[in-house]
């Protein structure tokens, strides 16, 4: 059911994006549209991997690297991608204050999995296992490429809708919507792709949380981690997400403001839904706890990765 809400709602992005290529120039312009859409999708699954990690100035690490805690994070990785059958994603650090993270890749085979150094010097190293989780789920659904092609077309959507106003408008009998019709759908076309993406990201995150909980074998370790992230990234401003906001919904919380209500105008679920979620799997597993707030504490050695200027934030938790 969750492919084919997927499939559905990509269809509507693209009947979209045609619609509003007739608009504005009649079947001629829908051709194009077509075209520049399905161009945009052949781009995006050879290289959106590359341009997103490069975006962010994501460093790959391996079990070699001089910090014990990103070699723990390495091992994790490994060890759970392999007991989740998946091939071993690319591992990488972003530079970033910012606790969160996000998957990428066109297929489990080139797949790589980013951490930003904020996440590993703030949160346990349970926590961390439960998050890189959520994202090796992502990876196992093959989320990843549905994602990126979804923002990239919602992008191209708001583009197209920006040069609505120079092709609409004269006495053009080739273009239905006239210059009314062309303003109205240069202002609910990028609206309408949001909400098309919005959706996909929210029903994606839900399983996500539930799959990545089943990888790790400790939902309460992802809900605690969910809670954490929610309240350090408001303090913690994200600098290349703010200036690509097409990328927000690829982090496992809010990248922008580290907020979120479950509707219609949110990337993410309510943290506070998604967190109830996972304490009822907890349940089901046979794990009764509850994950408790972590209590301040000093920041661990560096992770050896220069962070992006930001805000400061206090971190919480050590890796025990």
């Amino acid at each position: 059911m969750n492919h084919l809400k997927t499939f559905a709602l990509l269809a509507m992005m693209t009947a979209l994006f045609m619609g509003l290529g007739y608009l504005i120039g009649g079947a001629m312009g829908m051709a194009i549209a077509l075209a520049v859409a399905a161009a945009m999708n052949l781009f995006s699954y050879w290289n959106a991997d590359k341009i997103v990690l490069k975006m962010y100035r994501a460093q790959v690490v391996d079990e070699t690297h001089p910090n014990a805690v990103v070699r723990a994070y390495v091992a994790d990785v490994k060890q759970m991608a392999t007991d989740a059958g998946l091939p071993l994603p690319t591992i990488t650090i972003i530079p970033n204050d910012q606790p969160n993270a996000f998957a990428t890749g066109r297929n489990p085979q080139n797949a790589a999995v980013a951490a930003t150094s904020g996440l590993l010097d703030m949160l346990t190293r349970e926590e961390v296992r439960g998050v890189m989780a959520h994202e090796l789920a992502h990876v196992k659904n093959r989320d990843t490429l549905t994602m990126t092609v979804t923002a990239t077309v919602a992008g191209a959507i708001a583009m197209l809708a920006n040069f609505a106003l120079f092709f609409g408008g004269g006495d053009d009998r080739e273009r239905p919507g006239g210059l009314i019709g062309t303003i109205a759908l240069m202002l609910l076309a990028p609206m309408a792709a949001g909400l098309v993406q919005m959706a996909i990201s929210r029903a994606r995150e839900y399983e996500a949380d539930r799959v990545g909980a089943e990888i790790a074998n400790d939902p309460h370790a992802l809900a605690s981690a969910l809670q954490k992230i929610e309240a350090y990234a408001r303090g913690a401003v994200n600098v290349p997400a703010e200036r690509n906001p097409a990328t927000a919904h690829m982090f496992i919380i809010n990248p922008l403001n580290g907020k979120g209500a479950d509707n219609l105008f949110s990337t993410h679920p309510a943290t506070g839904n998604r967190v109830r979620a996972l304490m009822e799997l907890g349940t089901k597993m046979g794990m009764n706890r509850r994950p408790a707030a972590a209590p301040v504490a000093a920041r661990r050695p560096s992770t050896s990765v220069p962070a992006t200027p930001s805000t400061p934030t206090t971190p919480r938790g050590l890796w025990g």
